[in-house]
């Protein structure tokens, strides 16, 4: 009796070293950080009835890229950045969710969260040229690792 008594606490600790030791690597896997984009426009929120918007159009290039909203990338979207004020508003909001970049197609927005932030990477989809509008001091170096500048012209297409 003895014999079978020490068996199964043999076991038992076995067992228990093994879920012990199940524990901690379950614990040392680190989750993958999903990427969080801001997105900060000047139209209103599109509704069901809206034709195809430049915010499908970002999801879809998103999407061909492999991220898929939801499930590998998180997209914060604040709408109404139509003038200086709204928008600052909105982009003080968009930095306290620590957004990893901004993304913005509208100048009240891209003023909004250059003010907001220094360190966020912000990504302007204007057809202007940003440096006569202020946005950025050169285009060879708009600001350090603050700014992207998409823009879709010949005379970019070398930058």
């Amino acid at each position: 009796m003895k014999v079978v008594g020490r068996q199964w606490s043999a076991v038992g600790l076995i067992l228990i070293a093994v879920l012990f030791a199940l524990c901690f690597s379950a614990e040392a896997q680190q989750p993958k950080k999903i990427p969080r984009i801001g997105y900060l426009t000047g139209t209103r929120e599109p509704t069901q009835e809206a034709p195809y918007t430049n915010r499908d159009a970002f999801r879809q290039g998103l999407r061909d890229l492999g991220y898929i909203e939801g499930e590998n990338v998180v997209i914060e979207y604040r709408y109404g950045a139509v003038n200086e004020d709204r928008a600052a508003k909105l982009a003080v909001e968009l930095i306290q969710l620590k957004p990893d970049v901004i993304v913005s197609p509208t100048l009240p927005g891209i003023h909004a969260a250059k003010q907001a932030s220094k360190t966020i990477p912000i990504v302007m989809v204007i057809n202007q040229d940003p440096v006569a509008i202020g946005t950025v001091e050169s285009l060879a170096r708009p600001g350090g690792k603050r700014h992207r500048v998409t823009r879709l012209t010949r005379e970019l297409s070398g930058k």
